[in-house]
């Protein structure tokens, strides 16, 4: 429908939708009629914002003409969260039980593309297995028409990327804390055989009271399964992760990592959190990736002189080079920050936490129990439904999925949105044994290797080297070409 010019057709789009009961919408019309805008639609619609009976969200969506699409399933679509190269997150709020819920929808743009899709299913299947308090939940997945959506725990609080650019770098107890919480959290995922490939603050959340969640396993893979072989097929010559905390092996070779690769990007986490900065700065991708490899970052205490030489010890111990030097288990890296751990940190301020509108925030309780139906029995976590490792095919139609039981058009349809793809970076070296395989496998002593004179392998360097000269020979190439045309 065309963009409402009136307040009339505001309303008329709002009914279209069912989104609210007609009876409580004319109940709402009647009591307040005469203190309502009667030719402005944007000010009528702020007005219901604050009165609570529709969110921002759907706000925006009414004032574009848009009135379809704010179902997904037995969900009701409240805010849009973020987005990211995998996905829209949206707030959603189950019809009947008014229980809130994380909702990642794949672009329809990735649907038909084979890696995007593998990976997406994969996520939901990593994020299935896990069961711990620092660590974001899958609960279920499905799909409808093309569109795939995978619901996940509801985390009410705000990204350690978001807290420290508008606030800037935190205190030692506050860092240490969400540090410590954060590599807890990974100590579990790597005791079920995963390795996340993509920590960084942007996917580190911290609640309204105080407790830190690790998000997106878009990137994670099992590393004692033979069988997963998605990073091989589709990645094999990309570089995976995010280039200001990749790893320096994960740069070279990202399907052959383990949990150190995670253990060095939590450290330029934690030098980010202390300093505001990035371990290297601005630069183009492939300047950051040699510089994972020869470069040392400025010293911490250069820029927080308040840091304690021992705890900027431990920093540097987690962003070693050499995967050999580094701490070999998260678990060591919570040990060697115990000394500056504060158990009595009290929550986050309230201004560095979103603000929900009142519909939003009226929805009933966050991340409640998972019902014991949709929980095995055995493990108590989470069943994922329609998860493989393999290749699927698209689903056929079950009628579950209200959104898509008619593709609206563009013009119409208020979810979900196209994405801008993920920036790629990567990795690469021989993997500690999980504890539960310690008695079958015994670990084999690492292989002897050439170094230069910083330590990191000279065949690693000229890898990269050898990347760089083939991105710039095919520049050359192609801006060659486009001159002569």
């Amino acid at each position: 429908m065309p963009v409402p010019s009136t307040c009339d057709e505001l309303l008329e789009l709002i009914r279209k939708s069912e989104l609210i009961p007609a009876a409580r919408l004319d109940a709402f019309l009647d009591q307040f009629d005469a203190a309502l805008p009667r030719d402005n639609p944007r000010q009528l619609a702020k007005t219901l914002v604050a009165a609570g009976l529709i969110t921002q969200f759907q706000s925006e969506q009414f004032l574009q003409g848009k009135w379809r699409g704010f179902t997904l399933g037995k969900y009701k679509v409240l805010e849009r969260l973020g987005s990211g190269g995998m996905g829209t997150v949206y707030l959603c709020e189950h019809v009947l039980v008014g229980r809130k819920v994380a909702i990642k929808v794949l672009p329809n743009s990735q649907a038909d593309n084979p890696a995007a899709l593998q990976r997406f299913y994969r996520e939901a299947r990593a994020s299935g297995i896990l069961d711990h308090p620092n660590l974001v939940r899958a609960h279920d997945i499905d799909a409808e028409g093309g569109l795939h959506f995978l619901v996940m725990d509801y985390v009410d609080g705000s990204s350690l990327q978001d807290i420290v650019t508008r606030f800037g770098p935190l205190s030692i107890q506050r860092a240490v804390n969400y540090i410590c919480q954060a590599a807890k959290g990974l100590q579990h995922a790597y005791e079920v055989g995963l390795v996340h490939r993509d920590i960084k603050p942007a996917n580190i959340l911290l609640e309204r009271n105080g407790t830190i969640r690790v998000l997106d396993l878009g990137l994670a893979r099992f590393y004692h399964d033979n069988t997963d072989q998605l990073t091989l097929k589709y990645d094999d010559k990309n570089v995976l992760g995010t280039a200001d905390y990749v790893s320096p092996e994960q740069a070279l070779n990202s399907h052959e990592v383990d949990i150190r690769t995670d253990i060095y990007s939590l450290g330029a986490t934690f030098y980010f959190l202390l300093t505001g900065q990035t371990l290297f700065g601005p630069g183009k991708i492939a300047q950051k990736l040699i510089w994972h490899q020869v470069r040392q970052p400025t010293s911490v205490q250069e820029l927080r002189p308040d840091v304690p030489a021992e705890l900027a010890a431990v920093l540097t111990r987690m962003i070693a080079k050499n995967p050999q030097q580094r701490y070999q288990t998260p678990l060591e890296v919570v040990e060697a920050l115990a000394p500056w751990f504060d158990e009595s940190l009290p929550p986050p301020p309230q201004a560095e936490m979103p603000q929900l509108s009142p519909a939003s925030a009226a929805a009933t309780t966050v991340n409640p129990p998972v019902p014991s139906a949709n929980r095995d029995s055995r493990s108590n976590a989470p069943v994922i439904r329609a998860v493989s490792a393999t290749p699927l095919p698209r689903p056929k139609s079950s009628g579950r999925v209200a959104i898509l039981s008619r593709l609206p058009s563009v013009n119409e349809q208020a979810t979900p949105q196209n994405l801008n793809s993920q920036t790629p970076t990567g990795t690469a070296h021989k993997r500690p044994t999980p504890p539960r395989l310690l008695q079958q496998v015994e670990p084999a002593p690492p292989p002897m290797v050439t170094t230069s004179s910083s330590g990191v392998p000279i065949a690693s360097l000229l890898r990269v080297a050898l990347l760089i000269l083939t991105s710039t020979v095919i520049g050359v190439a192609l801006t060659w070409w486009l001159t002569r045309r």
